[in-house]
């Protein structure tokens, strides 16, 4: 099982820098965010099997760093392997896997407000993954191959889809959800399809086979959708694969060493199998060939990467030896460090917030 981000440790192959080209739809335009960024928070996951995630958060206007500001606002804990957090409205959602809770809290001070149990009957963790959102509803992909709704507004889960095994990632396209089966729990014998569920009927309609172990699932502004998968050490490539979510075909799948993608406009950023960050352009299908950090600044493990589409600045965290404090980097637009500031214990996931 890969409950943190290890494909950068031992995915050494190299990635073709083009893929089959095909026609792109009319872009669509997506709400942009207009107002002044607050900071920028860190889910630090912590050391697998201990409950010792935490919430780095770093305040733009003050430049006063917050070790762990879920801590302070709540007097406890956030649990065991924190694994995704994104913010829908006013709320900030923090899924935690092996404590099999969602905590759902006040995006501006981290407040709890309240905390959603993922557990079977014997207290056992269903282990929640990622988080996405739909009109009002989040969902929430399960270890135990199903996919949760849950109203934003009463925390109540209405439905459990089946999917495949051991989804990972989800996102949203055309009004439909694409969920990530990964199958960690058999490895090497693992999934390789990608479910897609239709948001009106909260059914799923069908199963698109993309790469060995999918785990990152991102769409841009054209409605296509990019699914990166690990691969079977030694045995199959880490790949990409890229579906139209107008026709729900696969248009190309190439092998790929890279990911998850960070996509802002045309441009996804992401960490190499290197180590390096290049850009994958959504629009030609072609990579960076050199790294967008152009001053120099050395990364020992990088671990996640944003782009604030506010800013064009781009984050990007390194996990250090994997059980010590991280560090989180911001780079303005041409690729040059602007600060960093210290996190927790595997920094894997970034948002940001606004005043």
């Amino acid at each position: 099982m890969k409950t943190f981000k290890l494909q950068h440790l031992f995915i050494a192959i190299a990635f073709a820098t083009t893929l089959a080209s095909c026609h792109k739809d009319k872009k669509v335009t997506p709400d942009q965010p207009t107002a002044q960024r607050a900071g920028v928070y860190v889910l630090d996951q912590g050391n697998l099997g201990k409950p010792n995630s935490a919430l780095t958060y770093y305040d733009y206007t003050t430049k006063t760093l917050t070790a762990d500001i879920f801590s302070t606002a709540n007097s406890r804990g956030l649990g065991n392997t924190a694994n995704d957090i994104k913010i829908y409205g006013s709320k900030m959602y923090i899924v935690v896997d092996k404590s099999g809770t969602v905590e759902v809290v006040n995006a501006k001070t981290a407040k709890s407000i309240k905390k959603v149990l993922f557990q079977n009957s014997d207290l056992s963790s269903r282990e929640p993954r990622d988080i996405a959102f739909y009109k009002g509803n989040a969902y929430i992909t399960l270890y135990d191959g199903n996919v949760a709704v849950m109203d934003t507004a009463t925390y109540s889960v209405s439905k459990y889809i089946p999917v495949g095994r051991n989804p990972e990632q989800l996102a949203v396209s055309n009004g439909k959800l694409y969920v990530a089966n990964g199958g960690g729990l058999s490895y090497p014998n693992v999934d390789k399809t990608l479910s897609i569920i239709d948001l009106g009927t909260l059914t799923e309609t069908k199963k698109i086979t993309v790469g060995d172990n999918p785990y990152a699932v991102s769409v841009d502004n054209y409605g296509d959708v990019f699914v990166v998968a690990y691969g079977v050490y030694g045995i199959t490539n880490a790949s990409l694969s890229i579906i139209n979510s107008s026709t729900d075909v696969l248009t190309s799948k190439a092998d790929f060493g890279g990911g998850p993608f960070s996509i802002n406009g045309d441009s996804a950023y992401y960490i190499d199998a290197d180590g390096t960050v290049k850009i994958f352009n959504v629009k030609t299908f072609t990579s960076s060939a050199t790294n967008f950090i152009t001053d120099g600044t050395a990364i020992t493990s990088p671990y996640a990467i944003a782009v604030d589409p506010l800013t064009s600045e781009v984050f990007v965290t390194d996990a250090k030896d994997y059980n010590s404090n991280g560090v989180l980097y911001a780079f303005d637009k041409t690729g040059k460090k602007e600060y960093s500031i210290v996190t927790g214990i595997n920094p894997g996931s970034i948002v940001f917030v606004n005043k």
